[in-house]
């Protein structure tokens, strides 16, 4: 089931788009305003984002960049600015599609499937991770150890995903920050420790001695798959 976030100010429109994607199985999610839209993203991380661009506090364009700041997620513009300097600014900022009001369900139907299956992993070969401790499916976004599956939280997954997908290299704390959290966090690296920390509870076999998620002090973090068993500690 994809999650779907659906963004505007105009009740009757979100009600509509809540009952129509809610019948063909998706999750809905809805915020009014830009402030809510990205709380909402960052509790409940979407599959896929319908968004408005006029709304009140933050605008359509800066919930587009907030979102960009950590997330892949498509994002379908729904709005009733015709103009092509708006559609571009959209676009530019990190939109994937533009649907002008009024619009046709069918067609916004249609194009939230195309935008997912644009998203969707297309080598699933390579999406399963495994070590001696743990297996990460990044395509189901599942975490498995002893045949059990482990809860993650939104951002652990966030940064457990970032490091997965560069295997052995070094991702810097500022990287990190700014993917995760957006570039107004990039000096906030209490926020990694704590999460790396509680990453490390539920992944390594001895959280005290991490043989996977690795700390270079004062740099950054790596991923090492093929642990030594007896790595110096970190």
């Amino acid at each position: 089931m994809s999650r779907i976030l659906v963004v505007d100010d105009d009740p009757q429109l979100v009600r509509a788009l809540r009952v129509n994607l809610a019948a063909r199985r998706y999750e809905v999610h809805t915020a009014g305003d830009g402030a809510a839209a990205l709380a909402v993203a960052s509790r409940y991380p979407p599959d896929a984002v319908i968004l408005d661009l006029g709304l009140p506090g933050l605008d359509g364009i800066a919930v587009i960049e907030g979102l960009r700041g950590w997330s892949r997620a498509p994002i379908i513009v729904l709005s009733a600015r015709h103009s092509e300097p708006a559609k571009v600014a959209a676009l530019d900022a990190g939109a994937d599609d533009y649907v002008t009001k009024p619009f046709g369900m069918d067609e916004l139907l249609a194009r939230l499937r195309a935008a997912l299956r644009r998203a969707a992993p297309t080598d699933p070969g390579t999406s399963e991770v495994s070590t001696e401790a743990f297996t990460i499916d990044l395509a189901a976004k599942t975490v498995t150890a002893n045949g059990a599956e482990l809860r993650l939280t939104p951002t652990e997954w966030q940064l457990l995903e970032i490091l997965v997908r560069n295997p052995g290299k070094l991702v810097s704390q500022k990287q990190l920050l700014h993917d995760i959290w957006g570039p107004a966090y990039e000096s906030e690296t209490g926020y990694l420790r704590v999460h790396l920390a509680n990453l490390r509870r539920k992944l390594e076999p001895e959280p005290g001695r991490p043989r996977y998620l690795i700390t270079e002090p004062g740099i950054g973090y790596r991923f090492v798959p093929n642990a030594n068993p007896d790595p110096e500690v970190r």
